[in-house]
């Protein structure tokens, strides 16, 4: 076989065969095929697209590139989340522990945020001495003793999607359905997890703009994860403004007691509970996504989600303290307010240049070797459909420099009052 023939068979619109996908996969993986000769096939498949088959088998290929993860010996049914990504997006961080409280297996494997979208273990790393790197003996254990966990991909994992993304990074072809699907399902398929709800974001601060791109999405990653046997369903929701108020890796972990303690602004709030009962039915501990929100409900009001929180904290070597008192997480040396010229309604706020906003601080990363900064970010004082009037704060920055007038550029340029707003939906479909 050879990968010219490959190349030509998308470029000229065919279907490849499974045989051609793991030959070029393995190939690639082992060094044997070179960059420029994946990167044609890239951009052909980004121009021609896959079939459900092309792309299932891509996926198994990338999966069976490096280890898989067993967490058979571990009883019960393992259930985990992914999002897509956006700006404020820290619902992994409060829904493990809630679902956990529950007795639920949550073993969530998450990643770094690169531009303008947050990761999950970037905020993490904002508690001081919490550890992401887990071996998986003490991934194991931890499941067993406290019953989730959220950390980076353990051991050899989709060795294929690091160097395929890589390449996909650099040539502009990171924005495909099936290459997206394929990435994220072979290393949520490695993990071992029983059970899968996606949160498929859409809107100006989403990978996914276009709804209708967001739910071609959701059904690729669903038709995958049911075609290995994983119970799997999607969520679609908004994120044509940022989720909660805190913008900023420790502002974010704050925010995320503040969820747990029951104090949470009222969107994240619902959809950590939204994704949570998928989860908690998935698992079998309720009948009805009704009842499993009364159950997650209960688990914030006695405290017992709180404390589940606390002790995986303390199980990654992190400081418990940080429940009681975020203080003992970096602050930032100023908090400056950004505040409204004119009496109106917000009737805009782009998430996306929310979180440029926050990267520019220090918050994100431009490139992957980026220093992080956890203390900066933006905490929102109001969101679109709010009344405002002339001098009310809009937002405060959280900076370590003085000077940011290149930020509330970029914040005012992106913040519309008027006269009037559209109200955000923040769920926008459910798919099975």
């Amino acid at each position: 076989m050879r990968m010219i023939d490959v190349i030509d068979a998308k470029r000229s619109g065919g279907t490849l065969t499974k045989e051609q996908i793991d030959f070029f996969v393995e190939g690639y993986t082992n060094g044997e095929i070179p960059d420029y000769q994946v990167s044609a096939l890239l951009m052909a498949i980004w121009f021609n697209g896959m079939t459900a088959d092309e792309t299932r088998d891509l996926t198994m290929a990338m999966l069976n590139s490096g280890d898989r993860l067993d967490l058979s010996d571990i009883p019960g049914k393992k259930v985990d989340k992914h999002s897509t990504g956006g700006v404020g997006d820290k619902v992994s961080i409060p829904l493990a522990p809630l679902v956990a409280s529950l007795g639920i297996v949550v073993p969530m494997i998450s990643g770094r945020g690169l531009g303008h979208t947050g990761g999950t273990l970037d905020k993490l790393e904002a508690i001081p001495g919490y550890t992401v790197e887990i071996e998986e003996d003490a991934f194991k254990r931890q499941l067993r003793d406290v019953g989730c966990i959220i950390a980076g991909a353990t051991g050899n994992i989709a060795p294929a999607d690091k160097k395929i993304y890589a390449l996909r990074d650099v040539t502009d072809t990171v924005d495909s359905i099936p290459l997206i699907a394929g990435s994220i399902m072979s290393k949520k398929i490695a993990s071992g997890t029983d059970a899968l709800v996606m949160d498929v974001k859409t809107g100006a601060g989403a990978f996914m703009k276009d709804e209708k791109d967001a739910v071609a999405l959701a059904h690729a990653l669903v038709d995958i994860g049911k075609g290995v046997g994983m119970d799997c369903m999607a969520v679609i929701s908004d994120m044509n403004q940022p989720l909660g108020l805190a913008i900023g890796n420790a502002l974010e972990i704050e925010e995320s007691i503040a969820v747990l303690r029951g104090e949470g602004p009222a969107d994240l709030t619902d959809l950590v509970l939204t994704i949570g009962s998928q989860m908690v039915v998935m698992a079998g501990e309720a009948a009805d996504l009704d009842e499993a929100r009364g159950k997650l409900e209960a688990k914030i009001a006695d405290g017992s989600a709180l404390e589940r929180f606390r002790a995986m904290i303390e199980a990654q070597g992190g400081d418990g303290r940080v429940i009681d008192d975020p203080t003992i997480m970096p602050q930032a040396k100023y908090r400056i307010p950004i505040l409204a010229d004119k009496d109106g309604v917000i009737t805009g706020m782009r998430a996306d240049e929310m979180g440029i906003a926050s990267m520019m601080l220090g918050g994100g990363r431009s490139t992957k070797d980026d220093q992080l900064d956890y203390a900066v970010g933006l905490m929102l004082n109001h969101k679109v459909g709010d009344e405002v009037h002339k001098g009310d704060v809009l937002l405060t920055v959280h900076s370590d420099r003085e000077d940011i007038a290149d930020v509330e550029r970029l914040i005012r340029d992106n913040i519309t009052i008027g006269e009037e707003a559209e109200p955000i939906t923040l769920i926008h479909q459910v798919i099975v």
